[in-house]
């Protein structure tokens, strides 16, 4: 697999990596044994870059992955979490005593002396301009509690402020085929100051599995059921924060790009690691299956020019007038 590296980290890592919040929870119910599968079949597929989070699961996707680390400690894997929504979203919890807690935490559930990647996970905006924040964050890297940290955002103005920080290593944003705003000035400005650019959401919460269609049901406990009007957090985690129909009416108007030789979402992968200035997309997966197929992408030829731009207008036409200005 293709490495490409975060230059404030000094870490190397398979361009195609596995997005773990499925593990933990808000996408059905997904065993130990599956999860562990996942795990097996990401890594040995060439996977090296595992995100997570706190709060996935109150901690079950840590867990596991440390379950995981335990097996296959020799894999050089490097293992993102991130802190900060176990609490109140006000911008006065992110504190030092705050971050030692969450960061002790995450290294028990990963059963680690050292983090690899820190990332504060979409806090309040003003969180981002607080110097003390930062601070704190130098902090637990000299305590060696953390190796490096990051930012989880919601928006491209938050990504901005974030990659001006001297110290954060990597930014994690929204970025797919219905999600353009970040090619505008995000990816750029990283690229400029040598920090990293983890691509979540890259298959629009499954829309650009190509696999949905208007009767498509998903469970209870499901993010996918419960969030599609933000009820329960920000909407753009949900669908990239697309009107589910009209995301159905865009894949369409993509799928006759696919050809016999690849699946929807690994176009939709591609189009994500072709994007200049993206350091690592991370997927998530259900199953070994799943995983195989998403790394698999990583070895596809890049989308072509006309490709490229016929995403472009269906992003465009469809997409664009409902997403684009608000993220």
């Amino acid at each position: 697999m293709e490495q490409r590296t975060f230059p404030r980290l000094g870490r190397d890592v398979g361009v195609i990596g596995l997005g773990a919040w499925q593990l933990g929870a808000d996408w059905g119910t997904v065993t130990e044994d599956d999860a562990m599968g996942v795990l097996a079949a990401a890594v040995d597929s060439g996977v090296s870059f595992l995100d997570t989070a706190d709060v996935y699961g109150d901690g079950r996707s840590e867990q596991l992955i440390g379950r995981f680390l335990r097996t296959r400690g020799d894999a050089g894997l490097t293992v993102a979490t991130k802190m900060g929504r176990r609490v109140e979203q006000r911008p006065e919890a992110y504190t030092l005593a705050h971050f030692r807690q969450w960061t002790d935490r995450s290294r028990r559930n990963l059963g680690v002396d050292t983090l690899d990647l820190v990332q504060l996970h979409c806090p309040p905006t003003a969180v981002f301009a607080d110097d003390a924040v930062f601070d704190a964050l130098d902090t637990l890297v000299a305590e060696e509690r953390i190796a490096g940290y990051g930012v989880s955002v919601e928006t491209c103005a938050e990504a901005l402020t974030a990659i001006a920080r001297p110290g954060v290593a990597s930014v994690q944003i929204i970025l797919n085929a219905l999600r353009h705003k970040p090619l505008e000035r995000v990816l750029p400005a990283a690229s400029a100051a040598g920090v990293g650019i983890v691509a979540r959401v890259p298959l629009a919460s499954g829309l650009l599995s190509g696999r949905y269609d208007e009767h498509t049901t998903f469970a209870p406990d499901d993010h996918r059921s419960y969030n599609r009007r933000g009820e329960a957090f920000d909407v753009g985690e949900t669908f990239s924060g697309v009107d589910f129909e009209r995301g159905l009416e865009a894949v369409r108007r993509l799928a006759p790009l696919v050809g016999p030789d690849r699946t929807m979402a690994q176009f939709a992968l591609r189009w994500v690691v072709d994007s200049p200035g993206v350091t690592v997309v991370i997927p998530g997966a259900r199953d070994a299956a799943q995983a195989r197929a998403n790394t698999a992408a990583a070895g596809q030829p890049p989308l072509s020019e006309r490709e490229r731009t016929v995403v472009a207008e269906v992003y465009d036409d469809l997409v664009r007038p409902q997403v684009h200005h608000r993220w």
